[in-house]
C-alpha cells in the first residue's frame, strides 16, 4: 500500500513541514489543526474556534474519502480547562449522535495563543 498525502482547499495552511494528513489504505491520520482561517485569521472564542478547527480537520478527513461517521478518534489539546464546557457545547453540536473516541488534555501554551488544537483519526468509505 502506498502512503498518500492529503491536502484541504478548506483547511488553513500548515504552518510548518508538515502536511494536513496522510491516509494508509483506509486509514486517514490529520495533523493538528488550530483555529486559523485558510485566509489566515486567528479564531479566539473558544466555541467558534472549536467548529472551525473540527471543520478544518473534516475537510482533511473528506480528502481522503471519508466522512463525519467514519471519524474514530479526535485529539484535543486545548489551553484551559476553564473552557471544557463550551469546547464540549460546540463539539457535541458538531458531531450530533456521532462519538467518535477522544483525548481532550489542558496544555501549557499553543501557537499565537489559539484555545485549542485538535487532529482526528478516522476511515475511507470503502
Amino acid at each position: 500500500m502506498e502512503l498518500k498525502e492529503l491536502v484541504s482547499q478548506e483547511a488553513s495552511p500548515a504552518l510548518g513541514p508538515y502536511c494536513h494528513g496522510r491516509k494508509y489504505g483506509n486509514m486517514i491520520i490529520t495533523s493538528g489543526q488550530i483555529p486559523l482561517t485558510k485566509d489566515g485569521e486567528y479564531v479566539y472564542e473558544i466555541k467558534a474556534a472549536t467548529m472551525l478547527v473540527l471543520h478544518n480537520l473534516l475537510s482533511i478527513v473528506e480528502a481522503g474519502g471519508g466522512c463525519k461517521e467514519s471519524v474514530a478518534r479526535v485529539d484535543v489539546f486545548i489551553n484551559s480547562l476553564d473552557d471544557f464546557a463550551a469546547m464540549n457545547e460546540a463539539y457535541a453540536e458538531f458531531f450530533g449522535n456521532h462519538k467518535p473516541t477522544r483525548v481532550c488534555v489542558q496544555v501549557e501554551a499553543l501557537p499565537e495563543g489559539v484555545p485549542l488544537e485538535a487532529s482526528m483519526t478516522a476511515f475511507a468509505e470503502e
